[in-house]
């Protein structure tokens, strides 16, 4: 068999067909509606408590801050409220003692101590008012809440919500090990910190970053309907969506929850990565298959494996490995110098990444699917110096590239299954959502030209608007042309809702999304009947 037949047979494994696609948008569904219903289910379905979505009309000064591994940022984020925004920013590295601290206390003194630099700061005369107000007031009499600086809270570790203010940790990841922390409300944690110094900063919102990109989206985006689905195709992969809050049945069994119930609606945060963890559905190769028994969570996260940034690199280092294994084909190797096209042998280093597992960076697919230079050149000189690979022959590389857009081509299919069944059971294609959003996008988080050439023969009413993030999403050549493929496949949506549907960039949704869910959290509480200005209409 020749090196190119061998190469579309392994390609071959990573196609994901219209009828795979349709089985999995129907599976999708089904554990969409059983995590609505219940805990414990393979998408989790997690109330976020956020029952209104901006439409860029929002005004007012707000804060975010974003606790997402081994940085800690601070943001001010000053809301235009003609979709644009500006917004400031610091960001320190969490000192490596303080990861493994002995107790909460520590770290979050140390978060609120940044909180209080970041006033001084950017803040002076705000911040020196409200530290005279909280000092000279008694605890009895309080403060007046408009004096304060509302913050979202960006956690990126396993809590368990149980407020748009309140969520209890439940596991450390990413090195931090603080065992004090574990079952203990951050927000509060946060919160008493910050009182202690007598700062004019009330934490108003627990923020996933998935539900902050749907948020950020939905304020930045132009036209009249507030964005549906907020959606993370980087290192890893999740999404959050609007839903009827009549379908959130498992609200009813969670005791002591407030929240606004006159929307009518709530973000859910669906955890999606989860998905087919049993693989009813899910494609498997030889390749995900030894790689997920090789990872150290083996069984679980089966979706994000095989769409998310953090494995796909890994995927085609084994599918490489592979074909260089086989005996009969002659793959990164050469018998002699006369059958390769430089005229020298092929060569890889002893250590080179190829044998190393995590070896290969994902930003090496995006790398090679996009070169339409003469005989691969960048295929080659990218196999050079990221593999250690010399003197690649151009049927190397032709079949190298060829595996990357398959693998990458897949990812993009398999993504179209969790947009499509969201869209479908929302039930956005058959009806129209109105508000009154502005269209003015001039600054920061601007929408791309594309956007709205995609949608220009559609009514502004009729667009399904979908924020994303993420490097997969932004930097794989035609991952957003094999999505829109994919979807196009599935008869619910066809063509004709396809060209509804919006895609677009949304960024910082752990800075300006997080703001913006203060901003509905304050608004919340300071009337529990009352429209908030400028959201959204419910979409039931």
């Amino acid at each position: 068999m020749s090196l190119m037949d061998e190469a579309r047979r392994v390609a071959a494994e990573f196609e994901y067909s219209a009828e795979d696609i349709n089985k999995g948008v129907k599976e999708f569904m089904k554990e969409m509606d059983e995590g609505l219903e219940k805990d414990g289910t393979t998408l989790s379905q997690i109330p976020t408590y956020v029952t209104a979505v901006p439409n860029g009309t929002e005004k007012g000064l707000y804060m975010a801050v974003d606790l997402g591994g081994t940085n800690f940022r601070v943001c001010s984020i000053h809301l235009n409220g003609d979709t644009t925004f500006s917004l400031t920013q610091s960001k320190v590295v969490i000192p490596r003692e303080l990861m493994v601290a002995k107790t909460a206390q520590e770290l979050f003194s140390f978060l609120a101590k940044q909180v209080q630099i970041f006033l001084k700061t950017h803040h002076e005369d705000h911040y020196e008012a409200g530290v005279r107000r909280r000092k000279t007031m008694s605890a009895a009499d309080g403060y007046k809440d408009e004096e304060n600086f509302y913050l979202g809270f960006t956690f990126s570790f396993p809590v368990k919500q149980l407020g748009i203010n309140s969520g209890k940790l439940i596991r450390w990841t990413k090195g931090f090990d603080i065992e004090d922390a574990v079952g203990k409300d951050v927000c509060a944690l946060l919160q008493e910190e910050i009182d202690k110094l007598h700062l004019p900063v009330k934490v108003a919102a627990l923020v996933n970053d998935t539900v902050g990109t749907l948020m950020a989206r939905s304020y930045t985006s132009p036209g009249k309907t507030g964005t549906l689905i907020g959606a993370i195709f980087g290192t890893g992969t999740n999404g959050a969506y609007v839903e009827r809050l009549d379908k959130v049945k498992k609200m009813a069994s969670i005791n002591g929850s407030d929240y606004d119930k006159t929307t009518g609606e709530m973000i859910v945060n669906t955890e999606w990565g989860s998905f087919d963890n049993s693989l009813s559905v899910l494609p498997n190769t030889p390749y995900d298959d030894d790689l997920d028994k090789e990872s150290v969570n083996p069984g679980i996260q089966m979706f994000e494996k095989r769409i998310s940034g953090m494995f796909l690199g890994e995927i085609l280092r084994r599918a490489i490995l592979s074909m260089m294994n086989k005996s009969h084909v002659s793959f990164l190797k050469d018998e002699h110098s006369g059958v390769n096209d430089v005229h020298s042998t092929t060569t890889i280093d002893e250590n080179s990444a190829l044998y190393k597992q995590w070896g290969l960076d994902t930003s090496f697919l995006s790398i090679v699917s996009e070169d339409h230079t003469p005989n691969l050149r960048i295929v080659r000189q990218t196999l050079d110096r990221d593999l250690s690979v010399s003197a690649a022959s151009f049927e190397d590389a032709e079949a190298v590239k060829l595996l990357a857009v398959a693998i990458g081509k897949r990812a993009a299919r398999l993504s179209a299954v969790a947009l499509g069944a969201i869209v479908i059971s929302t039930g956005r294609l058959n009806k129209q959502t109105i508000n009154t959003s502005t269209t003015a996008i001039t600054t920061e988080g601007k929408s791309s030209q594309t956007e709205a050439e995609t949608s220009e023969a559609v009514k502004a009413e009729d667009v399904i608007d979908i924020g994303v993030d993420g490097s997969v999403v932004e930097y794989y050549p035609g991952f957003e042309d094999y999505l829109r493929e994919a979807l196009r496949e599935i008869p619910e949506i066809g063509l004709k809702g396809e060209k509804r549907i919006r895609i677009g960039i949304a960024k910082d949704g752990s800075g300006v999304g997080a703001a913006l869910i203060a901003l509905v959290a304050r608004s919340a509480e300071k009337s529990k009947t009352d429209h908030i200005p400028g959201r959204a209409h419910s979409i039931g």
